[in-house]
């Protein structure tokens, strides 16, 4: 095994101490922000590459893994967020004093489901796939911060376009949206409990839908 000259060692003891700087900066700008960081931001701001970015916060994800840590980065959008870990969550929420917040409804469910996998889509489409009112789930889903509007359609009374936002990803564990699970259109048979049946058809395109019984969405 060959051994280092000193010029080398003193050039690695320096890369080190720029990478765990650039780390540690990494750490202290994401703890700070509390929202997603875009890795191209972070590599102007500390003046180096992403791929030096993209290093660091790999090497810091690791070292909280073996550590143990609370709280850990995710990758979100292109960029990155650091989160708490989901199985300490009750005891943040018992200090925090937050109360739990009512589980979406499956209906509400079905229609994020449906923007997820058609973004960006209508109210009126969702409706149109869904063969019921929706703006009760559109409504919930928009309070939540789940959905948001991105502009309007190009159409007779210009209907406002949903797609699924940022909080989305975070409580789905998604990077982008285009992260969501393969959908096989041509098998896809929904059932809510309100008795709503949908289908779709072999070239996954009409759809069908029968309200069995009539019930407030």
């Amino acid at each position: 095994m060959r051994t280092m000259t000193k010029s080398q060692m003193t050039l690695f003891l320096q890369r080190r101490k720029r990478m765990d700087n650039i780390k540690y900066a990494i750490e202290g700008i994401l703890f700070a922000a509390g929202e997603p960081v875009k890795a191209t931001k972070l590599a102007v701001v500390l003046d180096t590459s992403v791929d030096e970015v993209n290093k660091a916060v790999d090497e810091l994800k690791k070292e909280y893994s073996e550590n143990h840590r609370g709280f850990n980065i995710i990758d979100i959008l292109e960029g990155y967020q650091i989160c708490s870990r989901p199985e300490y969550y009750t005891y943040i929420q018992e200090i925090l004093g937050e109360q739990r917040r009512q589980p979406l409804s499956n209906a509400a469910m079905e229609a994020l489901a449906i923007i997820a996998y058609k973004q960006p889509i209508t109210k009126g489409q969702i409706e149109h796939i869904r063969g019921v009112n929706s703006d009760g789930c559109v409504n919930r889903l928009y309070e939540r911060g789940l959905i948001e509007e991105k502009g309007r359609l190009d159409a007779p009374g210009r209907p406002i376009l949903y797609v699924t936002t940022d909080t989305f990803l975070r409580c789905f564990g998604l990077t982008k949206p285009t992260d969501l699970p393969p959908l096989d259109l041509r098998s896809l048979n929904l059932e809510t409990s309100q008795g709503l049946q949908l289908e779709i058809d072999e070239n996954g395109e009409n759809i069908v839908a029968e309200n069995e019984e009539n019930t407030e969405q």
